[in-house]
């Protein structure tokens, strides 16, 4: 068994953090190939370091003196080092940093010393090899990742490794410079190393017990997912549940490789398995809630509609004119709702109208403000009589106006709408009834 380990930046923030890690990766021989992160926050207070470097780059670019933030930024992985009584030295490494910082070789550049710097550690304190992922790791001269020639080269040089340490974030342009990911990538390199290696296993650690079946912010403790499909954790990262970045998924799934997402200051807790598909049973009816505010629906009415040919395209075409993108579209027969990002459609509202009128004609249109929307989702619901109507029971309970519902034919998911105000309220009145009471 080969098992390819992300550890987050709230998991190395710290030489304590550190040697936690380290007991987690020796006490399983199959855990051969480490991907960390940079430091993150130690404390609420605290700084995660790429944010130091962003800061301390600016200074650069902007032709100020930067040498302090940048010697704070050594002492963060001094105290690091001291803390886990190594025999390291970074004084080059931050030496070339400030002259490839005063030639303004580039932001991305920047961002990733920290991950950089932590996979030395890492590589020196693990006794692993440490292999730079500005030589593995390739993006096309666009920007785009190159998956091929990274699949090629990495997965020969892994071959050829008992134990490495490949740094997460960033990887090289064709010209050699470093490019980066985007926030959060260190989780996309991990699944990246996972597929070259044909791990069994993509464990990502971080500072939660996995994926929790509703936001925490929200819901007072909520329930852990046991397991969980990709195509569920899709839907609920879309509607805002963030615990992997999204395309952490797509090279192990392709793959055949699940995830385990586990906590590394509760290293005996099982977490959360992210697989393909399976045939075990969720506890509960629904797997996940997951929700975002911020909506505006737009309504379109024309008398038989249903019957012209074509007229959802032209209408949609009122929006795409505008650089708008589409959230959900619940329909009837002589009406259609388009639901949009507020923020988005604010500034064009009248663009898009104007355009509507142009377009499709319509017998009459309806703007509503201040929506939320809520994903409830779980592969347990096809097989369940009456999920939404236990919903509409919970949130009529609640004294809730339910103002939209939308849901697809696969029915793992169904979208709920109600007022920004009543957000919260709603998912814990989903909540009780799915998870706490099981009416």
């Amino acid at each position: 068994m080969v098992k390819v380990v992300k550890f987050g930046g709230s998991s190395l923030a710290s030489a304590e953090q550190f040697a936690k890690v380290g007991n987690i990766i020796r006490s399983d021989e199959s855990r051969k190939f480490v991907v960390p992160s940079a430091p993150g926050k130690r404390n609420s207070k605290d700084i995660k370091v790429t944010d130091m470097l962003y800061d301390c780059y600016a200074l650069a670019d902007a032709g100020e003196d930067f040498r302090i933030p940048l010697m704070k930024i050594k002492d963060r992985y001094d105290s690091i080092i001291n803390g886990l009584n190594l025999k390291l030295s970074l004084e080059e490494e931050f030496k070339i940093i400030s002259e490839n910082f005063k030639n303004k070789v580039g932001v991305d550049y920047a961002a990733s010393r920290g991950e950089y710097l932590n996979g030395i550690i890492m590589a020196n304190y693990l006794g692993y090899e440490f292999l730079d992922a500005a030589d593995v790791i390739f993006f096309d001269e666009d920007g785009s990742f190159d998956a091929e020639r990274t699949h090629k080269v990495l997965a020969k040089r892994l071959d050829n490794m008992e134990n490495a340490v490949v740094p997460g974030f960033y990887g090289s342009n064709p010209d050699g410079s470093i490019r980066t990911f985007s926030r959060g990538g260190s989780d996309i390199t991990g699944s990246i190393v996972a597929k070259a290696c044909k791990a069994s296993i993509y464990e990502n650690w971080t500072d939660v017990s996995g994926c929790l079946v509703a936001d925490p912010r929200i819901v007072e403790n909520p329930q852990p997912i046991k397991v969980i499909t990709y195509r569920e954790l899709r839907e609920l990262s879309y509607m805002g549940a963030s615990v992997l970045h999204e395309d952490a998924v797509f090279p192990v799934r392709k793959a055949g490789i699940p995830i385990n997402i586990r906590n590394t200051n509760d290293p005996e807790a099982e977490g959360t398995m992210i697989v393909d598909s399976t045939c075990q049973k969720a506890d509960y009816t629904i797997t996940g809630i997951a929700g975002k505010k911020g909506f505006v629906a737009v309504s379109i009415d024309k008398d038989q509609m249903n019957s012209q040919v074509g007229f959802c395209r032209k209408a949609l075409q009122a929006f795409e004119e505008n650089g708008i993108s589409i959230e959900h579209m619940p329909s009837g027969i002589d009406t259609m709702t388009v639901f949009v990002h507020q923020a988005e459609f604010e500034g064009k509202e009248q663009q898009v109208m104007s355009s509507l009128r142009r377009l499709v004609n319509p017998d009459y249109t309806e703007l509503e403000a201040d929506i939320a929307l809520i994903a409830v989702v779980g592969r347990g619901m096809k097989s369940q009589r009456g999920t939404a109507g236990r919903i509409f029971s919970a949130l009529a309970h609640a004294n809730i106006n339910v103002r939209m519902i939308d849901q697809g034919s696969s029915e793992l998911n169904i979208i709920i709408g109600v007022a920004n105000e009543d957000f919260e309220a709603a998912i814990k009145a989903i909540y009780d009834i799915f998870v706490v009471t099981r009416l």
